[in-house]
């Protein structure tokens, strides 16, 4: 990565493209893109944010690559049929994969900590960059989510932060088998569960990638991974837990409240101990810490260190985000789109009084067909009684995929299920009915995933309710 390369980001303004983008402009490389949204006219001030990082933009027709020189980088969604792909290969341009670009980055780092498990892995990656930012260790950071903590009027997308080549942390996905690519000094699993890929697959990949790292931070709270813990050679293995003394951390005396969540972590080896206060609540964030004072325990911060400063991580965007209130009504931001994410989002929201109103866009008909049954399952058992959940038909940007399995199916099953549940195919239409529905004391809930302009869907809802 040393010399400088010309780097064309065909679909620069996703959520795992952006940051890789500005990371790749900031360490010297020129860095040009497009972007599908962008003709669309749509999402308008990302783009803006990506200009004024220097980073050019074009339509996607295949304009923006005019040199062999250049390099080809799409995500795994860009087919080969757009112009872009077309030129390049015309022009006999090299061609990459934002995984392997972002592995290479990776790679080359001294202390590589990848974060692994089919949730949580945004929160974890963004409590351990703000940890080692806050005690001085400049890290470089590659997340897909926006970090509250590096949010500025220069960088209202701070889903990367640029520091020292040699302190990468990134999260890496199991999604599209990416993460075999990547060689981590550390290794953090938080959990393995049913999502884009079956669990067998999952062991597979998930045990693999532990295998070749320095040191591994395993969630002994989940089966799975305390199965791959189990056989991970002595030594190896930093493990964490909630109410587990044999847990390398160990988290007790946890306390919930509305906006955080309180606890004391137990370092067994070293018998030490710290009281951690989160401002991001639920759980799930308990289990999230641990893993992300493990990684930094792992890269020599001590324990007392680690505890003080990450009661400074303000969360992440379409993270349980509270947009805001009115009319008495409370209106969330929520990235839940698999079933452990929707139960950790419903759990933390009914430790607390409210009636919720669940509006879950799914991000496609293959994850449906895939996770029919256990999304049936998640919603049936965490939403309650009273709580109404109103799904429009699944992002679909054409193509030939199986549309067997859509909203209307999921709703029926949950109706069977006796829960209050309702298709309504188009998005708009959702937001009129969430109005129509919404009492003082009420929470709505925005639930899906790969789709910016649910942040906007929800801002909008809001404003009506204000008004």
């Amino acid at each position: 990565m040393s010399n400088a390369k010309s780097y064309f980001f065909c679909g620069v303004g996703g959520s795992g493209m952006l940051p890789l983008a500005c990371i790749a402009k900031a360490r010297g490389h020129d860095v040009t893109g497009s972007d599908r949204a962008l003709d669309q006219g749509r999402i308008g001030d990302k783009f803006a944010f990506l200009e004024a990082q220097g980073i050019a933009l074009f339509a996607q027709d295949g304009s923006g690559l005019h040199s062999a020189d250049q390099i080809l980088v799409t995500s795994a969604a860009v087919e080969d049929s757009i112009p872009d792909v077309i030129r390049a290969r015309t022009l006999g341009c090299a061609e990459m994969r934002r995984a392997d670009l972002l592995a290479a980055m990776f790679n080359a780092s001294e202390t590589g900590i990848g974060v692994a498990g089919t949730s949580g892995k945004s929160t974890v990656t963004g409590m351990i960059g703000w940890i080692l930012h806050a005690v001085g260790r400049a890290p470089t950071v590659m997340n897909g989510a926006v970090m509250k903590n590096f949010v500025s009027a220069q960088t209202p997308f701070a889903s990367a932060l640029v520091g020292d080549e040699a302190l990468f942390v990134s999260e890496v996905d199991e999604s599209d088998g990416s993460i075999a690519l990547y060689d981590p000094e550390i290794a953090v699993l938080n959990n393995l569960s049913l999502d884009h890929k079956t669990v067998e697959e999952l062991r597979l990949l998930f045990g693999a990638f532990i295998g070749k790292a320095g040191c591994a931070v395993l969630n002994l709270d989940n089966e799975e991974v305390a199965r791959l813990a189990a056989i991970l050679p002595e030594g190896l293995g930093l493990s964490y837990g909630i109410g587990r003394g044999n847990a390398y951390l160990n988290a007790v005396d946890v306390v919930e409240a509305a906006d955080g969540i309180a606890f004391t972590v137990i370092e067994k080896a070293a018998d030490e101990s710290a009281d951690v206060r989160l401002q991001v609540p639920g759980l799930h964030n308990v289990s999230n810490a641990l893993a992300a004072i493990g990684a930094v325990r792992a890269c020599g911060v001590k324990l007392a260190d680690a505890a003080a400063a990450i009661g400074g991580f303000a969360g992440l965007k379409r993270r349980l985000d509270v947009i805001g209130q009115a009319g008495g009504v409370t209106v969330i931001d929520d990235f839940g789109h698999n079933p452990d994410k929707i139960a950790a989002t419903l759990n933390t929201l009914h430790a607390f009084p409210g009636r919720l109103l669940v509006m879950f866009q799914p991000h496609g008909f293959g994850p449906l067909r895939t996770m029919r049954k256990e999304l049936v399952a998640c919603f049936a058992h965490g939403l309650a009684a009273d709580d109404v959940l109103i799904m429009p038909d699944p992002v679909y940007y054409g193509g030939t995929t199986d549309r067997s399995v859509g909203s209307a199916e999921i709703t029926a099953d949950l109706i069977a299920a006796g829960r209050q549940a309702e298709h309504i195919a188009d998005r708009a239409d959702c937001g009129t009915r969430l109005l129509a529905l919404a009492k003082p004391g009420d929470r709505i809930v925005i639930m899906g995933a790969r789709d910016d302009t649910l942040s906007v869907f929800a801002a909008d809802l809001l404003a009506g309710l204000a008004a």
